[in-house]
């Protein structure tokens, strides 16, 4: 499917407004900005890859309702990081201290924060390798933690600023850490 930008607009020169409607008007493709402004195209998830995702993003928000410390994002929440882009996560958890700190400009539309915590959950259409790089754009943004969630391997990779990223093989269960020390997740459940 080609996908028109207005010939007046240069795809790095949209706003956050007009990438939002371009993004309605491309509907059901998910779009997200990289730093010099290129537009990414994701197709839907597939649907069996798709409960997975919403397995996990689904603990992280019962745990976060639980836990009272921050707010959660699911995958249409965008964030503009620090490097101008604009990214998504399939699930993402912000501190209250954070989200209170930031100035009402700062927090309109797609706000110029980064999440402390992400996950990526892998679909059958994802390379491994396009999601890892996204992994370290996150943390080189200002992730403080995030999780690769790999259900074709069964492996979980956890990456964290200044550290190699942590390969777990079939793991029982992932442990948060940090900011979002006590979430576990157990992956039995996530698998299915």
């Amino acid at each position: 499917m080609r996908l028109e930008v207005p010939g007046s607009i240069r795809p790095g020169a949209m706003t956050d407004e007009q990438l939002a409607r371009f993004c309605s008007e491309h509907e059901p493709q998910r779009v997200e900005r990289d730093a010099s402004g290129e537009l990414v195209l994701m197709s839907p998830t597939w649907t069996e890859f798709g409960e997975v995702e919403s397995r996990a993003s689904g603990y992280l928000f019962i745990w976060t309702l639980a836990d009272g410390r921050g707010k959660y994002y699911g995958s249409s929440s965008g964030f503009t990081l620090p490097d101008t882009s604009l990214r998504s996560a399939d699930g993402a958890w912000l501190s209250l201290e954070c989200w209170n700190g930031l100035s009402e400009e700062r927090r309109r539309g797609y706000a110029r924060v980064c999440p402390e915590f992400v996950m990526e959950v892998r679909s059958a259409t994802d390379r491994v390798s396009d999601l890892q790089q996204k992994m370290l754009n996150w943390v080189a943004n200002g992730v403080q933690l995030g999780w690769l969630i790999d259900p074709l391997r069964r492996v979980v990779e956890i990456y964290r600023p200044g550290e190699a990223p942590e390969v777990h093989e079939n793991p029982t269960s992932v442990q948060g850490t940090g900011c979002v020390s006590g979430f576990c997740l157990v992956m039995e459940r996530v698998w299915g």
